[in-house]
């Protein structure tokens, strides 16, 4: 600072604040003139934080401000607030001294347009559509006469006496147990889920309905929790919904087996009209013997027709021994027949097999004479014969007297006899 400021600071005595002063009286101005504000504004920028705060800012189309709603207001909401969403907030501006920023405390939400059950209704619908409860292949089909139903509602209500008055009127002697429980109200949600879960433990339960009366969608929510959801999903026997009048519509009604449009449909739907069961049974009986007379008469045709055709047994037998002669005679002609062709076949192989025999005896007979001739010719004792001698010493026959040894024995073989020498003398030359 310069000289000339700290002069004119001096003559002014301007107030010199610190930024946590400053924070702080802005802080005191902002909380107290701004005790409670009413905003309207689109949400963007929603965190739901780990804690279960929520953080967001609220915005329209030249300015924006930050707002935060904590867990334990948040919870109260029927509806999860979005980005886009425009809403009403009550709260207060509230400084956050350590950065001078400031921002509503929301208390209260409301959305803009349709109200905050409606916007649950619908968020809760998608979420549990999107999980596959609402998937008609999970529907179970009812039992088709229930021996105990159970029925989950308000003791008290008009809803109970009229469906058991429908059950008492349809069929008499049906075992009916009433699982008494709150319907409408802070806690009634978490009633019903014990009334579902205490029904499901009763012994032999074939069927549970859960019930009561028409009334706004603020009385009806109680059926639009998502506990009561879950639990009618999770139910072990099959379970019809018999909610409000014809035009409402609730969670449970999605998620259960059927759907009633009042609880008195609910009582029709789940069991048979004994009266009309006895009908059906009567008229079945009749359509039985009708046709069983029809059955018989056919049959009696039948017989009829086939004592026509048969004819007597004896005569049927003489038929068939005539058959059988017969075949026997066929047989036998074609066993002779049969048995002569193979004879004169024989016969004539045998004349052609014994030809060929001779023939082919033959000329074997003149190629051994002929292969003899030539072999005799060749053989070395023809030429023994001619006044020669096959020497040999040992095994070896020899030819040159370049093989001979000087001393040694050797065997000479003539055409009449044999005879052994021993080797005096060598003579090389021809």
């Amino acid at each position: 600072m310069t000289f000339e400021a700290e002069s004119e600071l001096a003559e002014q005595e301007v107030k010199i604040f610190s930024v946590s002063e400053l924070n702080s009286i802005i802080k005191g101005l902002l909380e107290g003139r701004l005790s409670e504000v009413w905003l309207k504004g689109e949400i963007s920028n929603f965190k739901a934080h780990t804690s279960g705060h929520y953080y967001f800012s609220l915005k329209d189309e030249k300015a924006q401000i930050s707002a935060v709603m904590f867990k334990s207001i948040n919870q109260k909401l029927k509806f999860r607030p979005q980005d886009g969403m425009e809403v009403i907030v009550r709260g207060k501006i509230t400084v956050y001294e350590p950065r001078g920023n400031y921002q509503v405390f929301c208390e209260w939400m409301e959305p803009v347009g349709a109200g905050a059950l409606q916007i649950a209704f619908e968020q809760l619908k998608a979420k549990l559509q999107a999980e596959g409860l609402f998937a008609p292949e999970r529907k179970r089909p009812l039992p088709y006469l229930p021996k105990h139903i159970a029925i989950v509602t308000s003791p008290t209500g008009a809803a109970v006496r009229d469906m058991l008055n429908v059950l008492s009127r349809r069929f008499k002697g049906l075992h009916i147990t009433v699982v008494p429980t709150k319907v409408q109200g802070t806690d009634a949600a978490s009633e019903i889920v014990a009334a579902i879960e205490k029904a499901q433990r009763l012994k032999d339960l074939d069927v549970l309905i859960v019930a009561r009366g028409g009334g706004s969608i603020e009385d009806l929510w109680s059926f639009n929790e998502e506990i009561v959801a879950r639990a009618i999903a999770a139910c072990r026997v099959p379970v019809i919904s018999g909610v409000g009048h014809e035009i409402d519509f609730t969670i449970s009604d999605f998620v259960a087996d059927l759907r009633a449009p009042t609880p008195s449909a609910a009582a029709e739907l789940v069991i048979k009209n004994a009266a009309d069961l006895t009908h059906k049974i009567v008229q079945i009986d009749k359509t039985l013997a009708s046709q069983f007379r029809k059955f018989l008469q056919m049959k009696m045709q039948i017989i009829e027709s086939l004592s026509k055709r048969l004819i007597d047994p004896k005569r049927y037998l003489q038929d068939v021994a005539i058959r059988i002669d017969d075949f026997v005679g066929r047989l036998e002609a074609a066993t002779n027949n049969s048995l002569s062709e193979r004879s004169h076949n024989i016969r004539h192989l045998s004349s052609q097999l014994k030809s060929k025999t001779e023939t082919l005896l033959q000329n074997k007979f003149r190629t051994w004479t002929r292969l003899s001739s030539l072999l005799d010719g060749l053989s070395p004792l023809r030429v023994v014969e001619r006044g020669y001698s096959i020497v040999k010493a040992g095994e070896q026959v020899i030819t040159e007297a370049t093989k001979l040894i000087k001393g040694s024995i050797i065997d000479i073989r003539f055409a009449k006899g044999r005879a052994r020498a021993k080797i005096e003398e060598i003579n090389l030359e021809t």
